[in-house]
């Protein structure tokens, strides 16, 4: 069903975003549940239980993701709570971007419910009218709602595909940004969170016009190079391609330090991990990446050397989460004999600006507590945090399973 290819200089994109994903999968799998108000959520059975996503008829009660199980009953008293089930996404998910390779081969998917299309290059391609086509394709044969964004870059496309949901179609091109895109608040802007936005406003950067008429070299100062990617994309610039080998890519930024004797001592080899972890967060931050695997280097004192490997459930890149990692993969692989060498590198890199963190829930909940929505968890639940969040794994121990996604590049192959 490929359209005919051609060689132009225009640019068609496309952003294909799901709605409400999780909730619509469960609702084609049970037409019982559709126009019901619908959550999917993490320990159904305790209160302190944390919204994943939820229907629309749910949100129109005021449920939001990231809100306690205790929270959203008190504000849809009839709200139905599924737990989720990751396999049954996976496969909807892998339906889904089979449909969107049926009209080209360059589809880039950037998280499970997520993707970018290119349409450029094909003969008599109506943008609005292919658009159109596979949303009730998807509508009509997946059972799933889904609003597309269509614009001349990424950048555009994704906005655009924000900007009417569920089942939106919006087309945004450069010349609707004065009027469109330019009075928005600078944290609506993909590419901008919370922090980043804070930053922003000490220079009186309120909105996504400031942003693109800003000084350069003042943001450049505040943000790094990521500033003038940012005021680039504020202005409607992006020459980012629709890789759809992107997700095949297998780049790395490790370190490696050789330590001055051999040892057995925990608390000396926790201390190299954490100086490695430090190393590698600073790079991986350097070059705007996050890493969705993790690799371990052990030497020990008779030259023997091994690496392990695990595929991460969500993208990372702060120190504290590659210390957690690489501890734990350390300490599960170690044979007590005394080490010479550690290293640890973070693999499948993806940028961070396309990197969607994905819903593992025990992590989910936990990183939900840094939510304003959520500080009440905060004063409540302490402790709930501190048991998630395993600093290592002493002695041996096997590594235990954490249950949730693994959707990152292995997702796709």
């Amino acid at each position: 069903m490929w359209l005919v290819e051609q060689v132009v200089s225009r640019r068609i994109i496309l952003h294909v975003d799901m709605n409400s994903f999780y909730a619509s999968v469960e609702m084609a799998y049970d037409p019982s549940l559709k126009g019901k108000p619908l959550a999917i959520a993490g320990n159904v059975e305790e209160r302190k239980g944390i919204i994943v996503t939820c229907s629309y008829e749910a949100r129109a009660k005021g449920v939001t993701a990231t809100m306690p199980l205790w929270q959203a009953r008190r504000l849809c008293p009839d709200l139905i709570i599924r737990k989720p089930n990751f396999e049954r996404y996976r496969t909807a998910s892998q339906a889904m971007f089979e449909l969107l390779r049926e009209y080209t081969h360059l589809v880039e998917p950037v998280s499970i419910d997520e993707g970018y299309m290119d349409l450029s290059n094909f003969e008599g391609s109506r943008p609005l009218e292919i658009a159109k086509l596979i949303q009730e394709r998807l509508l009509d044969e997946l059972l799933l709602p889904c609003s597309i964004g269509v614009a001349p870059n990424k950048f555009l496309a994704k906005m655009a595909s924000n900007m009417k949901k569920p089942l939106g179609i919006t087309i945004l091109r450069k010349r609707d940004m004065p009027k469109t895109l330019w009075p928005l608040p600078v944290h609506e802007m993909h590419g901008v969170g919370g922090k980043t936005a804070e930053k922003l406003h000490t220079i009186g950067v309120h909105t996504i016009y400031d942003l693109a008429h800003a000084n350069e070299v003042q943001v450049k100062k505040l943000l790094g190079v990521n500033g003038e990617r940012l005021i680039q994309k504020a202005n409607g610039v992006d020459n980012r391609e629709v890789n759809p080998n992107a997700i095949y890519d297998f780049k790395s930024i490790g370190n490696s330090t050789t330590l001055a004797k051999n040892t057995t001592k925990e608390n000396e080899i926790r201390e190299v991990l954490k100086k490695l972890s430090h190393s590698v967060s600073v790079r991986l931050k350097r070059k705007e990446v996050l890493a969705t695997k993790l690799l371990v280097t052990i030497r020990y004192g008779n030259l023997k050397t091994i690496t392990r490997s695990k595929k991460l459930n969500n993208p990372i890149g702060e120190e504290k989460d590659l210390f957690h990692e690489a501890t734990e993969l350390f300490f599960s692989h170690w044979n007590d004999e005394p080490v010479r060498l550690l290293g640890i590198t973070g693999q499948d890199l993806v940028e961070k600006d396309d990197a969607v963190k994905q819903l593992d829930l025990f992590s989910y909940e936990q990183d939900a507590k840094d939510e304003p929505i959520l500080s009440i968890i905060d004063q409540i639940n302490q402790k709930y945090g501190e048991q998630l969040l395993k600093k290592g794994v002493k002695g041996k121990g096997k590594e235990t399973p954490t249950p949730g996604t693994s959707f990152s590049k292995d997702f796709f192959t």
